[in-house]
Parts: C-alpha cells; structure tokens; sequence
C-alpha cells in the first residue's frame, strides 16, 4: 500500500473534472501541447526530454505504445530510489532506456497470469521481486494504461461531439475503426477506453470495428475514395462550369443585345421583336419647377402602394411622400381583370379616406410594372403579364382605362390619370431630379427591366426627329427567340419549363431576384440526386418550388457569415448540412449570381455605347438610376455588375446611383413634368 500511495503522490490519476477540460480543449479544436502541461507528470517530462522530438507530439507521448513502457520503467526507478521497490535495488538493466516495453505492460495486466509475468519480466531485469513488488508494479501499469485509455476516450468524445453538431443530430450513431497493438493486445486497454467514452458521450451510439490491414488494405480504400472524391469534384466544376462566363461570350452578349435593341425601335421589325424598345412618350427629364400635390399608384406586385406626393419648387425644393401598402390577394391576381381594378379602386378610396382628400380631382401617376406599349403619355396597352399575374381581360387593353372604368364604377370621386408610368422609367426619373446626367433606368429586383433617353430620330414607331425620349425597352424578353440558348444551361430550362409564362422573359429569368433561388435550387437537388449534397437525401422542403429566396443567397454569399451560419440558413429552411455542404452550396450560389450580375452588366454596356454611338461621342459620362433588391441587399452583385460595364465600355464613363423610391416618387415626377408640359396649373 505504501507503493501505490506513493505512486499516487507522484502520479495522479485522470480525474473526471481534467477528462473534461481535455474534451473542452479538444472540441474547440485549440489544443496546444501547452494546455497539456498540466496533466503531464515529472516522468512525461524526462520521456519528453530525451526523446528524438523533445516539445513535440507530447499528447501522443502520453498515450501510445511506444512509451507507456518506458514511462513505468521511469516509475519503477524512481520507486526503487525511495526504498518502496525491490527494498531499494536498483539493477543496470533497469535503468536502460527501452528495457521495459508496452507489451510487457500488457502480459503484466493480464488477471490470471499477471503477477506470474510481473516477476518473470522483473526478474530478467535483475531485480528479485518479492510477491508485494510484483502487485505493486502491476498497479503501477494499472494507472499507466488506464490514464492511456481515459486520454484517448476524451479525445475521441470530442470528435463525436463535433460530428454530431456538424449533422445537427440529437443522437450520433457512428461506427469507429480501429487499429494498433495497444488497442488490440492490452488485456484492459478497449474495455477502459469503451467505458470512459460512453460516460463521456452518453448522446452517442458508438460500435468499434477492428481494422484489417489498415496500412495496405486502407491505403488502397483511401487512393479509391481520393479517386472518387476527384471524379466528383470534376462532375460538380463541369457543371458549374457552364455558368462561368468569359470576356468574349460577354462581349458576343452586349453584341446581341444591341442587335435586339435595333430591331425593336425600326418600324418595319418592331412586331417581331422581342426586346420591344417601347417610347414612354416621357421628353424630358425634370427642371426644377415641377410644383404641387400628385398621386401616385405603385402596381409591380403582389402589394402595392397608393401614396400622396407633395412636390415644391424654389431655392429649397422638397419632395414629401405619404403611402399605404395594400395586399393583392392570389385569387385576384389570376382572377378577372374587373376584380383586379376594382380592388385597386377600393383601395385608393381607403387611401383618399385615410388623407382626408377625397374631393378634388387630383392628377394621377400609376406606375404599372409589365410590358405595355403606350400610345401616349396617359395610356398604356399591357402587352403581356409578368411576376404572377394572370388576371384575365387585360391583355390588349388600355390600363389606364381599365383604372377610369372602375373609378367610374365607384361613382365615389375622380382622378386625373395624367401618366402610365413603368417602374424604372420612374427610377430613372427620380434620379434625374437630383443628377442631371441620369439618362439611364435600371432595376433589378423581382423583375429586371432598363429604360434610357433615346433620339427620336431613331424611334421609328413615332413621328418626329427632333429631341430625345425615354425608351422602355423591356428587356427581360431578351432571349425569347432563342438568342441565348447558347448560354441557358438545363437549369435555366427547368425554371422556365415550370413558370407561369413558359417560353417569356428569359433574360429576366436568368438574372432576377424572383428566379435567382430557384436555379440555385434546382442545382441543389441534382447534385443532391447524384450524392454530392446532403447524404443523397432529397428533402420535402429541397423539392417545394419558390423555397429557396434570392435573399437567402445573399445572405449565404455575405463575406461576413461563418460556415455554421451557413448552416443555420440552411436548416431554416430544413436542409441539415454537414461543413462541406454548406461550402458547396455557398459555390452554387455564388456562381449564380455572379452569371446574373455579368449577364446584367453586358446588357447595361449595351445602353451605354448606344447613347454614346447615338451622340458621336469619343467618351461618354453617364449616371444610372438604380434600383431593386437583387442590387441594393446582394453583397457582390452591384461589384460584379460595375466591372462588368466598365470592361465591356472602356469608353463610358458610367455612374450608378441608387433610386430613393423611383416608382413612387417617381411617377409623381413624371406627373408633374407632364402637368408642366401642358401648361396647366396644379394645386
């Protein structure tokens, strides 16, 4: 007994509150060799000094069966010393570094034939143990082992832990491979080391499979997972591949677009294109002495506002805008067209009632966000529906006397319907207020559209040489006649093949917010279908159309959000994934909307040297109104997009600047500037 109290004193045994700090250390994957000092004993130390490595590999000092002999045989001596061994002898051989090995540790732990071995080994030593040394000795290998075991078990506790929280899982169920002469031989060794784990680990079923042939068997395993690990990098980048875009295909892009842009202002190609280059019938831009109360109708979803615009002019000039959202129920968004307006109606007499204006006839701009050809500044035939809507009796009309019809069925007050506003018309002219170089409109948001000042001598649909006038061009048709096939992958055919209008806006539907997420999800289920992504298992919610939002790419694709917050996105929307699938489906995203960013970039390019051709300039400075979710809230996009323009017109200089509401306070502008084109006073 004194033997063991002495080995106590000198060598403590791994308690459970130092079993955990060792898993703490490990788990937060920090462990330095100095966080092990203070568990190691005086003989790690001298082990530690007179090794090969000396401060190195010290946890593997401490636990593997090259030096748990010599650490007994260390203990041993210095028991001697003290008079506790062997009454004091001390023999050459025992102290010759490497006389005591690991695998007599084992024979001397063995519960039968044990304290026979102990005085076998002992004896070759030199030493004649009496039967005490011999009992004494074995608790020595006793407490050598078992720390051994307790070490190991915590830091493969650790590892469970983490592969448990990687596959957010309440309860792992793994298997562990095995191998090593310790591990395998030790009489006692894998019973300590299964028992500490399961105390360690209780939320984790573990079963040990011992290894056959580890380092040739194994090695062979690991060149063939490394082969198929290579084989599907090479699938997952030959696909990604297709999205990658060079200088040269952006350039053929811009080329394209302009083309499109050409044959929708002639007069004797406008019907057949697909880019429509519809006039606004807007002249001018504003000059500063736009004055009075407008309305203004905000339709380009599935809300929309009706807000009142108070406009001054003068040194000071202010613009002050009041606006209440009103929701569109599905139901009449794909229901009649009567339906559709006359909510819209019900609403603007909610609003007028909320202002305390309801009375005089007010002038009135609606910004109608889809594809309409106006005939005039006040009246705009929808061409086709976009983003949802499907309300019937309303394609080839006039919208604006669609808006007149139901104020009239009302009989509750009138409005002047002064304008027929497109949304990035009003972007454009918003900016226009405060940069008067603005001659571009761009959004990219839901939808994607551009509108710019144009010559009239070019607008062939119109009479008239003389001055400029803005130009929706609707380009999210860009590609309808098959232009871009060459550039659409399989993905983009899939998101097409299921919208509501098959076939239409295909530009847009490779660039904009509405669709963005649904690539990326799309991509999702083939690499998950062919075992890249989520252990091969489709989910319920990875399958539901519309689950992946373009703002869940910007958030993944934020420079600032870690791999876990990556996941915790992910498993918002009930995808559990592992590290690598958050870094795979971070890349999806990424190559996504970099695509949509070039893409948009070459179209703007296109506008750019068109007003620059048009004008003979050498060099061009220009301002775009911007605006849209996609641009303003993705944290790459608007990058991507300006590098894009300014290699593709190295002779524009172009600027961007951010709409502050253009299709509100945008059609008020456009309001205004009509009322001041009329020459009509206005309250």
């Amino acid at each position: 007994m004194i033997a063991a109290q002495l080995l106590a004193y000198y060598f403590t045994e791994l308690k459970d509150d130092q079993v955990k700090k060792i898993d703490k250390y490990l788990y937060s994957m920090r462990l330095s060799d100095e966080m092990l000092i203070d568990i190691m004993t005086r003989f790690m130390k001298e082990i530690d000094r007179g090794s090969l490595n000396p401060g190195k590999q010290l946890f593997e000092k401490m636990v593997s069966g090259m030096y748990l002999g010599e650490l007994v045989r260390l203990i041993l001596v210095k028991m001697a010393k003290e008079g506790l061994l062997f009454e004091g002898r001390i023999t050459p051989e025992l102290l010759t570094k490497g006389k005591f090995n690991t695998s007599d540790v084992s024979a001397i732990e063995k519960n039968k034939e044990g304290i026979y071995n102990a005085k076998e080994i002992l004896t070759r030593l030199g030493v004649e143990p009496s039967d005490v040394d011999c009992i004494s000795v074995q608790h020595v290998c006793t407490i050598v082992s078992f720390r051994s075991a307790n070490l190991v078990a915590a830091t493969l506790g650790a590892i469970l832990n983490r592969l448990r929280d990687n596959k957010g899982l309440p309860r792992l169920r793994t298997t562990v491979g095995v191998d090593g002469s310790l591990y395998k031989t030790h009489p006692q060794f894998s019973r300590r080391f299964h028992k500490t784990l399961r105390r360690l680990v209780p939320d984790s079923d573990v079963r040990f499979l011992l290894s056959e042939s580890g380092s040739g068997k194994g090695a062979a395993m690991v060149t063939a997972v490394a082969y198929r690990l290579a084989e599907q990098h090479r699938q997952i980048e030959e696909t990604l591949a297709h999205f990658h875009l060079t200088k040269e295909m952006l350039l053929e892009v811009k080329k394209r677009m302009q083309t499109e842009m050409e044959l929708g202002l002639k007069k004797n190609t406008h019907d057949q294109a697909v880019v429509k280059m519809l006039p606004s019938f807007v002249r001018s831009t504003p000059d500063g002495t736009e004055h009075g109360d407008f309305l203004a109708l905000d339709l380009g979803g599935t809300n929309f506002r009706v807000l009142l615009v108070k406009i001054r002019s003068g040194k000071k000039r202010t613009v002050e805008m009041h606006n209440k959202i009103y929701a569109i129920p599905i139901e009449i968004m794909q229901g009649t067209g009567e339906e559709l307006f006359d909510h819209i109606v019900s609403c603007i007499s909610d609003f007028l009632d909320y202002m305390g204006i309801k009375g005089p006839r007010m002038p009135l701009g609606f910004t109608f966000s889809f594809p309409c050809k106006q005939t005039s500044l006040d009246a705009g035939i929808l061409i086709t529906w976009t983003k949802g809507f499907k309300a019937t009796d309303c394609v080839g009309h006039d919208v604006a006397t669609l808006l007149r019809d139901a104020i009239k069925r009302r009989e509750e007050f009138d409005l002047d319907v002064v304008a027929v506003v497109n949304d990035t018309v009003g972007t454009m002219m918003t900016c226009a207020y405060e940069e008067p170089t603005c001659e571009v409109g761009l959004i990219v948001g839901t939808g994607s559209n551009a509108c710019y000042m144009e010559e009239m001598k070019n607008v062939e649909m119109l009479e008239g040489n003389e001055g400029r006038m803005c130009i929706n061009m609707e380009w999210g048709a860009f590609g309808d006649n098959g232009c871009l096939d060459d550039i659409r992958t399989n993905y983009d055919r899939l998101v097409d093949e299921y919208s509501l209008n098959v076939g239409k806006q295909r530009f847009e539907k490779m660039i904009s917010g509405m669709y963005l997420g649904e690539i990326v999800r799309n991509i999702l289920i083939d690499f998950t279908k062919k075992g890249f992504l989520f252990r091969g298992q489709i989910s319920e919610t990875l399958k539901t159309r519309g689950i992946f939002q373009t703002k869940y790419l910007s958030q993944i694709e934020s420079d600032r959000l870690a791999l876990l917050q990556v996941r915790a996105i992910l498993q918002q929307l009930g995808l559990n994934s592992t590290c690598d699938d958050s870094i795979l489906v971070k890349t999806v995203c990424g190559v996504v909307s970099k695509r949509a960013a070039q893409m948009c970039g070459a179209g703007m390019a296109a506008v750019v040297d068109k007003i620059r051709e048009n004008r003979g300039l050498d060099h061009l400075n220009v301002t775009v109104g911007v605006d849209g979710t996609l641009y303003k809230l993705h944290p790459h996009f608007s990058r991507i997009m300006h590098q894009t323009v300014k290699e593709l017109s190295p002779k524009c200089n172009v600027s961007f600047l951010l709409s502050e509401d253009g299709s509100g306070k945008g059609a008020a502008l456009i309001t205004a500037v009509g009322v001041r084109l009329r020459g009509e006073p206005c309250s």
